[in-house]
């Protein structure tokens, strides 16, 4: 017995060697480690600060307003780190001093260049750091001027260096008591070890690997948990080019011989009869120009509405056919639903009740009892054609958007070793306003039984959240951002979706100039005609009349632009069922015609709205003959009409004029970001497009097309299968550890 209490006792005091070992290796190097993040910091806040002022400071530059430059300033400057904010103008004049600005301070000491900059100088003893930062307006350049006290930093430096400390003696004590357990209970404690081992992964952390025990089992177990985390650290640091052959070799490497399901309610492919003859339609849908790139480089099975109207002419015995035509690289695999339950299931529940309640458009959700039972039993169907389709007993299946909110629980129930990955591509409102649905509960059940459950923002993760919190009875990770509820957990991600790059639609599309020499062509225009174009569906969300109004009163303030401009609108035709939507294209002819009437004449007309279904090629031509893009969505998930915008225009050309109410507004932020209920604001913002200088839109484009770029759908269905791949594992280790618990 004092052997075994003598070797915890020796382990003690290791520990303690080791907190003076590293207490003096790390000491030397915490101050100026400390200097470093706190500069950082520091330079941080200041860009913080320009950004938030940057346009308010343009716009009393214009006006001429000193009392409002000197109200932003002092504002500015109550900030308890920023000494002092001032505005040196480009003959070196200090403009605009807040009144802590010291008094030996001049513009001289301000490193100018065509970017920010940082600069350290000291005064009366004190270390400050200056920040400048480049502001332009009317071809005028200033610099706004930044003073922070770098004082605090010795301080911080002291209480970093004490924290330091105390958080190593802290872990070497707790490693010493550890080991000492361990080492006392070692002949009994190998399975509590093991089950320790698996709480840890479940955490995130890894446990342990002091143990003097080599089993096969725990050895497996470590092996395991070294290629989940060299998995993760191999993602960190390698820079990926995402592409169709980078998903697929991440595929073969994280998860080899897996199978992918997707269900969606609408088909990538619809196969039409027209005068006797069969043709394909590729539809209208943000869904399916975000994941038919995926499932190509996947391959696998999509399951969806067969709508066509020769879908049953075209497929085989087991209701599947080979797409994409031509060259087929994946089975889509059709679900007859009939009219009466279209009605019900889409029509009704998910358009007329979930659609307006995840959107803040203003619209009444509707929610009727018998919508309810047919969206349950399209639910189930579906559920049922994945058990079917699925060859493994552990499949990936991507659950796709609204539509399918209950079916994650249903496959759950069917195949329980599934990984399903759930994508809810509308918005998710606040608990309030989800709250009024009269199945709630059941729907935030569906939806949990999903692996994980990814939204475009983590705007909407906290949402869902709050959501879960209020009405189903759970327990919220947080910190981990999971939800366990019925001995189940999902991890609830922000997957930003996007397009694939480089896009198929611009394959063989004319060169820029050819393109707008068409398209003007084609709209009866003059060569010299400033485009813009609207691509949408005919929804109530997207805001079309709001952007006619918008040119509407550029006309009215700017009447140089009639004759000169002209903004074409591509509005395809959809859930014509509904009233809301037919209302919607009524309204949209007749605001078209009256816009007309004020302004045009019999040769010229300012809007033209186009009410027709247009193939992607015929999109791309249109957005790269335009001068400006105009996408004013009321509420919107991400929109990627944005970001094919974008991605069509490899001459760096073409300005964006974005709603600030899209998820594409937090990634594009080069665009003109506007408030689409803001007549003034959405017409002021068109009139700077169409008068923005070549330079600015080409630097402009550049950075959204960079962005787009690297941040694609690839990309997007890559973050989501790592996260799989590692959920994945940590079920393998779970049933190694139950199996071993069993025997």
């Amino acid at each position: 017995m004092l052997l075994r209490m003598a070797r915890p006792i020796q382990y003690l005091g290791i520990g303690f060697v080791v907190i003076v070992i590293l207490g003096l290796a790390i000491a030397p190097f915490s101050k100026r480690l400390i200097e470093q993040w706190s500069r950082s910091d520091v330079e941080a806040r200041s860009r913080l600060v320009y950004n938030a002022i940057q346009n308010p400071v343009v716009r009393a530059i214009a006006d001429g307003d000193a009392s409002r430059m000197s109200s932003i300033f002092e504002g500015v400057a109550l900030d308890e780190r920023i000494l002092a904010v001032g505005l040196c103008d480009d003959g070196g004049r200090l403009l605009y001093p807040t009144r802590l600005m010291p008094a030996t301070f001049t513009c001289d000491k301000v490193a100018r260049s065509e970017a920010e900059s940082f600069a350290t100088i000291i005064n009366d003893g004190r270390r400050i750091m200056v920040g400048a930062f480049p502001i332009v307006e009317r071809n005028q350049k200033a610099y706004l001027v930044i003073l922070t006290d770098l004082s605090f930093i010795d301080a911080r430096s002291g209480e970093a260096q004490a924290f330091v400390v105390i958080a190593l003696a802290g872990v070497a004590i707790a490693v010493a008591g550890v080991a000492a357990i361990f080492v006392i209970v070692l002949l009994r404690g190998w399975m509590g070890s093991l089950r320790r081992a698996i709480e840890d992964v479940r955490s995130g952390a890894l446990p342990s690997t002091a143990s003097g025990n080599k089993s096969s089992i725990d050895g497996q177990i470590k092996k395991l948990l070294s290629e989940i985390e060299l998995g993760r650290e191999t993602i960190r640091s390698e820079q990926i080019e995402w592409s169709p052959a980078a998903l697929q070799k991440l595929l073969h490497k994280l998860l080899p011989g897996a199978e992918v399901l997707v269900v969606s309610n609408r088909e990538p492919y619809i196969h039409n009869c027209n005068d006797g003859k069969i043709s394909v339609q590729t539809p209208a849908s943000g869904l399916v120009s975000a994941l038919e790139p995926v499932i190509r480089a996947c391959g696998g099975t999509w399951i969806a509405h067969g709508s066509g109207g020769a879908d049953r002419e075209t497929v085989d015995r087991d209701d599947k056919i080979g797409v994409p035509p031509g060259d087929p690289s994946y089975a889509l695999r059709r679900i007859w639903i009939t009219e009466e339950e279209q009605d019900g299931y889409y029509y009704g529940l998910a358009n007329e009740g979930l659609w307006p309640l995840c959107h803040i458009a203003f619209v009444r959700p509707q929610f009727r009892e018998a919508d309810w039972r047919f969206y349950e039993t399209i639910n189930e169907r579906f559920a049922d054609a994945v058990a079917q389709e699925a060859k493994t007993e552990n499949p990936i299946v991507l659950v796709q958007d609204y539509h399918f909110a209950l079916a994650p629980r249903m496959i759950r129930q069917r195949l329980p070793k599934a990984t399903i990955i759930t994508f809810w591509h509308i918005p998710w409102p606040n608990a309030e306003t989800f709250s009024i649905c009269p199945w709630k509960e059941r729907i935030i059940e569906g939806l949990l039984g999903s692996t994980i459950l990814g939204f475009h923002t983590q705007f909407h993760c906290n949402n869902f959240f709050e959501t879960v919190d209020r009405f189903v009875e759970s327990r919220i990770d947080r910190e981990h951002a999971s939800v366990a509820s019925g001995g189940h957990e999902t991890l609830v991600r922000a997957y930003p979706i996007s397009i694939e790059w480089p896009p198929k639609a611009l394959v063989g599309q004319p060169p820029i100039d050819e393109c707008r020499r068409q398209v003007r062509q084609s709209l009866g225009l003059a060569a010299d005609t400033r485009l813009a174009v609207g691509i949408e569906r005919f929804d109530y969300t997207k805001g079309i009349l709001d952007r006619m109004r918008a040119v509407d009163d550029l006309l009215i303030r700017v009447p140089a632009w009639r004759r000169r401009f002209t903004f074409v609108q591509v509005a395809a035709p959809t859930r014509s069922k509904l009233s809301s939507y037919s209302t919607l294209q009524n309204e949209a002819v007749a605001l078209a015609e009256d816009i007309n009437a004020r302004h045009g004449d019999g040769a010229y007309q300012p809007i033209r709205l186009l009410v027709r279904h247009h193939e992607a090629e015929e999109v791309f031509k249109l957005f790269r003959a335009a001068d400006v893009c105009i996408v004013s969505s009321l509420h919107d998930g991400m929109n990627l009409v944005a970001k094919e915008f974008v991605a069509a225009r490899d001459d760096d050309d073409g300005v964006l004029v974005l709603s600030s109410f899209t998820g594409a507004a937090r990634e594009l932020s080069e665009a003109l970001i506007v408030n689409p209920y803001n007549t003034l604001e959405m017409s002021s913002a068109l009139d700077v497009a169409l008068q923005m200088p070549a330079s600015e839109r080409q630097e402009r484009m550049r950075l959204m097309r960079l962005q787009v770029r690297e941040r694609n759908v690839y990309r997007w269905a890559g973050r989501m299968l790592i996260d799989a791949a590692a959920s994945r594992q940590r079920r393998r280790i779970l049933d190694i550890s139950e199996a071993n618990h069993a025997r």
